[in-house]
């Protein structure tokens, strides 16, 4: 193995590289935006389309993610000066002091984790018919990828092996518990364990439908998995229900910044500008703002994803009444597996149409 590595390996990655410095990167745009290359506008406009499974423009996402921001910021605010805080910046920097946010050790944030993801599972059926047939456990990420971040691990359709939500613990004590609760909700029930598990168990889809992954589906679900929490009661303490807020304000903040560079041709201190004026704090920002140069429009999907999904339940609400039920929506919304938005949308409005009581007419 050791020969392998020394006479194949190494001399690859050498070779692959000197091609990189030579020849990949003197060929490189100096430009952020993708709109610089060639029909630049037709590039960004349809990897919009692509990740947001939406026919929309990227002005259209840029205004709503203004309007976002202004929404979840003025919560905030009102969250702050419930708690005796002037302001949105006074309430910030004292939680982010707090001790009692500061994980002491590793299993307090694995514990942490488990504690809302327990205590959610039996208010399920309050929100669901389709209930997930597999558990889901909590462990920490192992040491030899801790530079990982939390994430989800599906498990099988069968339950033998639990989905798992896998929790970043490296340096304990300089991570907060404060955005636990919602991250939870996100990565466990009712988000990504709930949706998955019940996809795998379908019946009469076909197989690739079981295990498809739509960002804008599956990430726009989990993101409105964490508002649940809220609805059903959870969030008791200000502080976790701050943490909540913020992570939909994040969210938010890809939608200004990702077609701001594409679209608006912002430069990279503007962005990282902007992310540190909504506190994200300077290392988040800093990769964050790569990610966004290089991946245009990924990370559209997971607000526009929750805006659909909500935006669809208004919808079912205001025109059945008293008639809408909470339990089916979130099943029509879950038994087809994953799907484009566009679809989604045409699914729910024709489970709308079906749920209306017919009225008789009688012929002359």
């Amino acid at each position: 193995m050791t020969k392998a590595i020394n006479d194949d390996v190494f001399p690859a990655y050498r070779k692959f590289a000197e091609f990189l410095r030579t020849e990949y990167d003197a060929k490189g745009r100096n430009e952020l935006s993708i709109e610089s290359l060639p029909d630049g506008k037709r590039r960004y406009a349809e990897a919009v389309k692509l990740m947001t499974t939406m026919n929309i423009t990227p002005s259209e996402v840029h205004e709503i993610g203004l309007k976002e921001v202004e929404r979840i910021t003025a919560e905030m605010t009102k969250l702050a000066q419930s708690q005796g805080h002037k302001d949105l910046a006074s309430f910030r920097e004292a939680i982010n002091k707090d001790p009692e946010w500061k994980p002491r050790s590793e299993q307090q944030i694995v514990d942490d984790f488990a504690k809302y993801i327990h205590q959610m599972e039996p208010k399920l059926p309050e929100l669901f018919g389709l209930l997930p047939k597999s558990p889901v456990t909590v462990e920490p990420i192992p040491d030899f990828a801790k530079a990982e971040s939390t994430h989800y691990v599906q498990g099988t359709p069968d339950g033998k092996r639990p989905g798992r939500v896998v929790v970043a613990v490296a340096d304990p004590t300089k991570r907060t518990l404060i955005t636990d609760e919602a991250v939870a909700y996100h990565e466990g029930v009712p988000g990504h364990h709930m949706q998955i598990s019940i996809a795998q168990t379908l019946q009469d889809l076909p197989k690739f439908r079981l295990h498809g992954f739509y960002p804008a589906y599956a990430e726009g679900w989990a993101l409105y998995a964490e508002e649940l929490g809220k609805e059903i009661g959870f969030y008791q303490n200000p502080v976790s229900d701050y943490g909540r807020l913020n992570s939909e304000l994040f969210r938010a903040v890809r939608l200004v910044v990702d077609t701001g560079i594409h679209d608006k041709n912002w430069s990279r201190q503007k962005v990282i500008d902007y992310m540190h004026a909504n506190d994200l704090n300077d290392a988040l920002a800093q990769t964050e703002a790569d990610r966004y140069i290089a991946w245009p429009g990924q990370a559209l999907a997971y607000k526009m994803g929750q805006l659909t999904i909500r935006k669809l339940r208004e919808e079912a609400k205001a025109q059945l009444g008293t008639k809408f039920d909470i339990k089916a929506f979130h099943d029509e919304v879950l038994n087809g597996g994953a799907m484009p938005l566009n679809l989604l949308q045409e699914r729910v409005e024709r489970w709308i149409r079906a749920q209306k009581p017919t009225t008789a007419t009688s012929g002359q």
